[in-house]
């Protein structure tokens, strides 16, 4: 089976076009998967926005108490205690609009939200510009800056990461403009400085990589239902296509028996239930022909990127469920190896050879051969080859261009499970 067509969207409903690019499609899957990331928390995020507003709201009631405890000190309080105003109604109204919104943040909401940290951090520079010690004396400046974490599972990174540039920019100006870099200033200033940046971008890489594991995890899943599929069938994403080929028939037979529709049929409708055949012929076709290990593959947004599969015969169909657990679990660790160069994976099945063992009469061996390349023996996860095991007998061998494992895989002989089948229908 070398040489396959890739489908058109992977299991997390994440449609392929050239170069692997997500391109418009009509899918529940792919619109569902789309509505869930516009704009909003998803894949669980929404509790790590609630995390994060908490953190900024600590943030902001710890620098409140620092302004009232040195507001003696700022020579005109009246922008700061604006600024703190302004911070603390903008604070409140975005958290009471997020939560009635269904943890959306929406443009509108975002760039007021953007205008208000400005204003805050304006009025904040004006009131301690005097002082010419930023670092020392900013308050609801950084508070502001704090007040980002709420946008972080709900607006894009990138738009995250400018803003808390912009904001970083500012600081760095307003520190380089009015105060003098000391030995016994420049640490204040770096400590505020760090205070303003850091959290956020920490924050944005934190959501960043938990949705990236909840994908990886939800792709895992998915695929290790086509463990216990039969040797030949649809891919997952097909029962979705049949059910509505299969709704539509019914909705054409239907509309015949109840005489809504006239004998003959007309043109336009007798083309309509001509496609409507032949998209169903086809996916019958297609499942007596495709594997479950070519639908693990084909149709994983981990696995299809990295693997290859070679299985003219379909032998990877008389696997056992536990073979195929191995065997699916071990390419999975292969490939999902923490590199900064993604490896690439070839699996070989094939031919099916005889086995001398009297006492295994019944069984014939089904070599595979992976090969890979990007990764050394010495670098497999010792989990990997513990899973290789439930598929057979291995060895694996170190090459030039990286990584080769042989495995002697014994299934049971697909003629005595035919014979076995037809004299349990008699």
């Amino acid at each position: 089976m070398s040489g396959y067509a890739r489908p058109d969207e992977n299991t997390l409903g994440v449609v392929i076009g050239k170069r692997g690019r997500p391109k418009p499609s009509s899918s529940p899957a792919a619109r569902a998967l789309r509505q869930a990331s516009a704009g909003g928390a998803s894949l669980g995020t929404g509790f790590l926005g609630i995390g994060a507003g908490i953190v900024a709201g600590i943030a902001a009631l710890a620098g409140l108490a620092a302004y009232l405890l040195r507001i003696g000190s700022v020579p005109n309080p009246l922008p700061s205690s604006f600024a703190w105003l302004i911070y603390c109604v903008v604070l409140i109204v975005v958290a009471v609009t997020i939560a009635t919104a269904g943890e959306r943040m929406p443009h509108w909401l975002f760039a007021g939200f953007l205008l208000a940290l400005a204003c805050v951090i304006a009025l904040d520079f004006i009131a301690i510009w005097p002082l010419q010690n930023i670092g020392e004396n900013a308050t609801a400046s950084v508070a502001a800056s704090f007040g980002l974490l709420i946008a972080v599972a709900l607006r894009r990174t990138s738009e995250i990461l400018v803003s808390v540039g912009l904001i970083g920019a500012a600081f760095l100006a307003a520190i380089l403009l009015t105060t003098p870099l000391t030995p016994e200033t420049l640490p204040s200033q770096l400590v505020t400085l760090s205070a303003v940046v850091l959290p956020t971008v920490f924050a944005t890489w934190l959501v960043v990589h938990f949705r990236r594991m909840v994908q990886i995890e939800l792709d895992r899943v998915l695929v290790q239902s086509t463990v216990s599929a039969p040797r030949f069938a649809v891919g997952m994403l097909a029962s979705e296509e049949l059910a509505r080929l299969d709704l539509a028939a019914e909705e054409l037979f239907d509309s015949v028996a109840s005489s809504r529709t006239k004998l003959p049929l007309d043109p336009k409708t007798a083309s309509i239930a001509a496609s409507l055949a032949t998209e169903l012929r086809l996916h019958l076709i297609e499942g007596r022909r495709e594997t479950w290990l070519y639908h693990a593959i084909t149709e994983s947004e981990q696995l299809g990127k990295t693997v290859t599969l070679s299985d003219s015969g379909s032998l990877a169909g008389l696997l056992d469920p536990q073979q195929r657990d191995g065997l699916l679990s071990g390419v999975w660790l292969l490939v999902s190896d923490k590199q900064k160069d993604r490896p690439t994976l070839h699996l070989t099945l094939g031919p099916v050879g005889s086995v001398e063992s009297e006492d295994q009469h019944s069984m014939v061996s089904v070599p595979i051969v992976i090969t890979m390349t990007g990764i050394s023996r010495n670098r497999v996860d010792p989990a990997t080859w513990n899973a290789i095991a439930k598929v057979g007998t291995f060895v694996n061998l170190n090459e030039k261009s990286g990584l080769r494992v042989e495995i002697d895989c014994l299934v049971a002989n697909p003629a005595d499970q035919y014979h076995a089948e037809q004299t349990v229908q008699r």
